[in-house]
This record gives structure tokens, sequence and C-alpha cells, in this order.
């Protein structure tokens, strides 16, 4: 049964996935507080690590990570990916967020990109929300690197309809698998914890006998 490793986004810590882990019980999981440094190269250089072999599970910027791993030369077991960026596949994505950071900065960003269920203790550093909001807006999406487990793309029942093109044009463009996932919109780990953690059973439950 592989490694599952959570990789939060911005505005959040690892902290954010303790309602899905906890449903993940004799399942091997990590969550990390990742560095935020601004540098998706090293962002990836400091993941390689804990990703390697791993079914990684990402939400928000965590899921642009996930296919940033997925893309790269770390070999991975799989991954989910809910509501990832999608750079120029759909470059107003994001346009909402940075004008919410603009006005209103992490806080304003966390509530505009969340939802009522954010709250600022989840971003504890204003810095690292900048540094990853110009990483995120940077990224641009590769297809899955041959050889890497399938990654799977997913978007909230309750998403404005942006997420759910952002999606369709991933699947389109580069050929990943999506999936809606009822009961949520952006942040998954807090909204549908339970959903959540069934899709990353199963897909672990099928590595383990399937392979990738």
């Amino acid at each position: 049964m592989p490694r599952i490793l959570f990789i939060h986004g911005a505005a959040t810590t690892a902290a954010v996935w303790s309602r899905t882990i906890a449903r993940l019980d004799g399942y091997d999981v990590e969550a990390i507080d990742r560095p935020s440094t601004g540098n998706l190269d090293l962002e990836l250089e400091w993941l390689a690590a804990y990703a390697s072999g791993a079914l990684v599970v990402g939400a928000s910027g965590g899921a642009t990570l996930c296919l940033a791993l997925a893309a790269s030369t770390i070999d991975i077991a799989a991954g989910i990916a809910h509501e990832p960026a999608v750079g120029s596949l759909l470059p107003e994505l994001l346009a909402p967020v940075a004008s919410a950071f603009a006005e209103g900065g992490a806080a304003g960003m966390g509530a505009a990109l969340y939802g009522p269920l954010w709250r600022p203790e989840m971003a504890p550093d204003a810095d690292a929300v900048s540094r990853d909001l110009g990483m995120f807006r940077a990224f641009e999406p590769e297809p899955p690197r041959v050889g890497n487990g399938r990654v799977l793309v997913t978007t909230g029942e309750r998403s404005p309809d942006i997420r759910r093109l952002a999606a369709d044009r991933l699947s389109a463009a580069l050929g990943y698998d999506t999936a809606t996932l009822p009961g949520c919109a952006h942040l998954v780990a807090l909204e549908a914890p339970d959903v959540l953690a069934a899709w990353i059973a199963a897909t672990a439950d099928a590595i383990e006998v399937g392979g990738k």
C-alpha cells in the first residue's frame, strides 16, 4: 500500500488535512508544512523525498504542486489534485484571488478562496501567502510524465463553473482524468472529508492490488 502524502495550498498549513486524515485509519499518511519558497523548482526539490513513491493528495495550491510533481522526474504512485491552477489554459481562474489579496492581504485572499470555513489563523505567515500566490499564478501545467501513476483532477459540486471549466481544459489539453466530489467547494478537506477520504482509500487500495 502506498504512503499517502498531503500537500496544503496557499493560506493554509498541514493542519487543514486533520479531518480527512482522521478518516484514514490504517493507512500510512503524512501531511507536511512545505516551505512556501515562491519558487516552483525549489518547492519540488524540497518535496521530492516526501513524494517519491507516494499517493500525492493536494488541494488548491497543493493540487497545483501535485500536477507539477506528476510532470516531473519524481516518481509518484498516483495523485488526487482538487482544483489546481491551470496557467494559460484559463488565465482568469486566479484573477479574483489576486484581487482579493491586493485589497485585503492574506486574510482577504483566504476568505475569497476558501469561503466561510476558512479562518485567519489558518495562514499564520502572510509573507508565505504572497510567495505562494506569485508561484501559483506563474504555473504552467504539463502532461503527467509517462511512468508516473494516474492523476485525478477533482472539482467540488458546489464550486463555481470556472473551476469545472479549468478541469475540463486540463483533461482536453493534457489528458488528466476528472471527477466531481459532492458536498464541497474549494475547501474539500474541511467541507467533505468523508468523501475525499473515500476517494483516497479507493485509490490507495487500487494501487496495492494493481500497481500504477
